[in-house]
């Protein structure tokens, strides 16, 4: 939901930012790459219960992603850069909650949850983006919904600040999760007839 109200606003200062990185000479690919490798590494520092450093990793890989798609869209995204992005968003995510659960070993039941909600919340929106047209700026259909990557954010990072509640955050995670799911289906139930 913020990613698709809230991107006007911020989109300028992504803008700047990749101008900088391909000034720097690094190409949208490798942007998607270094994103990557930075949320991926948050699990580690979760789990050794460096709550900042995991935070401040998030979050600067979720600034890189979008700043990946900006550059794309500046030269002209290719199938692979789609690809690597939407399989390396999934890695850090991952990374997070495995971090999580392995930290906090009474989080693993929630945590599994909502590792399947992920997976069925995922396969719902590629199956929509796969057989839509596309209409908008990004290199495939995408449906907004509830809980997009900020969100995701969000609840992760709530969960990281407050490890008494993780439990209660990821079933909120989770019930937003499959609502995203379900307004999906919803809308795409209403185009696609």
């Amino acid at each position: 939901m913020l990613d698709t109200r809230a991107r006007r606003v911020v989109q300028p200062l992504f803008e700047q930012m990749a101008t900088l990185l391909k000034k720097m000479g690094l190409s949208a690919n490798q942007v998607t790459i270094i994103s990557g490798i930075i949320g991926a590494s948050t699990g580690f520092f979760v789990y050794n219960d460096m709550t900042g450093i995991a935070i401040l990793l998030l979050w600067l890989s979720g600034a890189l992603d979008v700043v990946d798609g900006t550059m794309a869209r500046r030269e002209k995204t290719t199938p692979i850069g789609t690809i690597l992005d939407l399989v390396l968003d999934r890695i850090v995510e991952l990374s997070v909650l495995i971090g999580i659960a392995l930290r906090f070993p009474e989080t693993q039941v929630v945590i599994l949850l909502l590792v399947a909600s992920f997976v069925i919340g995922m396969t719902m929106f590629l199956a929509i983006g796969a057989v839509s047209e596309n209409y908008g700026f990004k290199s495939f259909q995408y449906q907004p919904g509830l809980v997009e990557r900020t969100e995701g954010f969000l609840f992760l990072t709530a969960m990281l600040l407050f490890p008494s509640a993780i439990i209660w955050i990821a079933i909120l995670f989770l019930i937003a999760e499959l609502y995203t799911v379900g307004e999906r289906f919803y809308q795409a139930s209403k185009v696609l007839r």
